[in-house]
């Protein structure tokens, strides 16, 4: 029989609401009674009517629900509109920073309508500069496409995060997080077979492949977006009903929707401080800016994702340059992405399993690390199919965002710091980004041996600052055991119902690592 609310089979979990990472310790069971009684969600909390302290459930029925949750380049782009590679670097660094600059506001415009509402915006907004992109003329409507879709873009993978927050827990959240990443990964496979035949239609239509291309994404993406905006719901409680009752009389019973409330509430009791459409004033954000225990997880942002990008941003010019065809760059594409899928789900399973975050996750540089190395040293007259190879397990590094990502989430300790957090280490992900844009130059064309190098380096730095943040969150954890283990019951509960500590300073808040 589940004990407080949670199922037999999970090895020792309690039900304590202080934010932890799957069998991490969470307190004895005076500490879990105590902490209970001073985290009932106020009046305001969309989910309150399914709030039960006392709710227990069985493993299967845990199971059972959440079984229910559930490339223009190639085809001469750049010669028809007049541009170089320098162009496309300025093109695509135009992006990143608009896409940056999108990052904060976008999530606070998410907080206030909803996600729901404003994840779908999003994708009609981007979908139709998509469409326009079918005009493209030159430097100049290619700088401004790629603007516009910084704006509506940036902010998209921060929104999905925190609308995916009133799903799941901390721990679910890495793994969900990795299946979005492999679901994007599968539709760019599909892309790519898409591209390489659209891309053929050059040879068959006064129309260039490239703009059948952005006709076909851009309505596919807007129809997707359209009928997100009126399916998806506000929360995990309010699925019924929607636009045309399409969405019918919902997508879980009541049971289910106080395992889903009561789950997540007792994993981090803080995502009820905020209602979903309730948004944040200038005092809140200034608030989580100076929030000092989120600033290590900013350096790795920046650092971790640069070397892949760096490879990505050439990957089809460099198959080009190669002597692949059109249709094999296209083709070339797909086997890397396959790897990418199973190497993503590999990392951010072994994080859950092995309850490590950073040092899991440091893996992803270990990876690109040892690649790197042989790319540095190779002959340049290696034969094209072994280029091929390297460059393409380069692009298969496993991708830790979901573990950085959901460890943002987790240790922000309250919804205002989740929302403004989350963006804040996207939009310095994004900085890196920018970086990688413009690591290879063309006084280093073709075989980009000193942006090689200095990738090397920035892969040796991230995997510093990944245990250097792991060290930080262990220090802090330790600290505060000292203190709360000192104390008596009596004390914590003074301190719980007297304190002025929010999110993650609470003496009672662990941080994962």
């Amino acid at each position: 029989m589940a004990k407080d609310g949670m199922p037999s089979d999970t090895k020792g979990e309690s039900p304590s609401p202080t934010i932890v990472y799957d069998d991490e310790s969470k307190g004895d069971e005076s500490d879990i009674q105590l902490r209970n009684r001073h985290y009932e969600p106020p009046d305001e909390y969309e989910s309150k009517h399914r709030w039960d302290p006392q709710a227990t459930w069985t493993a299967e029925e845990e199971k059972k629900l959440y079984r229910r949750l559930g490339n223009a380049l190639s085809d001469n782009f750049l010669k028809d509109l007049g541009m170089t590679t320098a162009d496309y670097n300025k093109g695509s660094t135009i992006f990143y920073v608009c896409f940056l600059a999108a990052e904060v506001p976008s999530q606070l415009i998410s907080k206030k309508l909803g996600s729901d509402r404003w994840i779908p915006i999003q994708m009609m907004a981007w979908s139709l500069i998509t469409l326009g992109q079918t005009g493209l003329s030159g430097r100049a409507s290619f700088f401004a496409t790629r603007a516009l879709l910084g704006l509506f873009e940036g902010g998209f993978i921060a929104d999905t995060v925190l609308y995916l927050s009133y799903y799941y827990t901390a721990a679910e959240l890495t793994i969900r997080l990795a299946w979005f990443y492999v679901a994007s990964t599968v539709t760019g496979i599909i892309g790519n077979l898409l591209a390489a035949g659209l891309l053929e239609l050059r040879h068959r239509t006064s129309w260039p492949g490239y703009r059948w291309l952005f006709l076909v994404e851009g309505l596919l993406t807007f129809l997707i977006g359209l009928w997100a905006f009126f399916y998806l719901p506000p929360g995990p409680t309010q699925t019924a009903g929607g636009f045309f009752n399409v969405r019918g009389k919902g997508w879980f019973t009541d049971r289910e929707e106080t395992i889903i409330v009561n789950k997540v509430l007792r994993d981090d009791p803080t995502k009820s401080d905020m209602h979903n459409r309730e948004g944040l004033s200038l005092g809140q954000l200034w608030e989580t800016l100076r929030d000092y225990d989120q600033w290590p997880m900013y350096p790795i942002a920046l650092l971790f994702w640069i070397a892949p990008a760096a490879v990505g941003a050439y990957f089809s010019l460099t198959l080009k340059s190669l002597g692949y065809t059109t249709f094999q760059t296209n083709m070339l594409q797909i086997p890397y992405q396959v790897v990418y899928i199973f190497n993503n789900l590999v990392l951010s399973y072994s994080s859950r399993r092995a309850r490590e975050r950073f040092s899991i996750g440091s893996l992803s540089s270990w990876y690109a690390l040892i690649l790197f190395i042989p790319i540095v040293l190779i002959p340049d007259a290696t034969n094209k199919w072994a280029k091929w190879a390297l460059l393409s397990l380069v692009m298969a590094t496993p991708f830790c965002h979901p573990i950085m990502m959901s460890t943002v989430s987790a240790n922000a300790g309250s919804v205002r710091t989740r929302t403004v957090a989350s963006a804040l280490y996207n939009t310095v992900s994004q900085a890196g980004l920018i970086i990688a844009s413009n690591v290879y130059q063309p006084s280093d064309a073709p075989y980009y041996h000193k942006g090689n190098r200095g990738l090397i380096g920035v892969l040796a730095a991230n995997i510093v600052c990944m245990f250097a943040a792991k060290a930080w969150y262990a220090w802090r954890n330790r600290q505060r055991d000292k203190v709360w283990g000192a104390w008596s019951a009596d004390e914590k509960e003074e301190y719980l119902r007297t304190t002025t500590d929010e999110g993650n300073k609470r003496l009672d808040f662990r941080f994962v690592h």
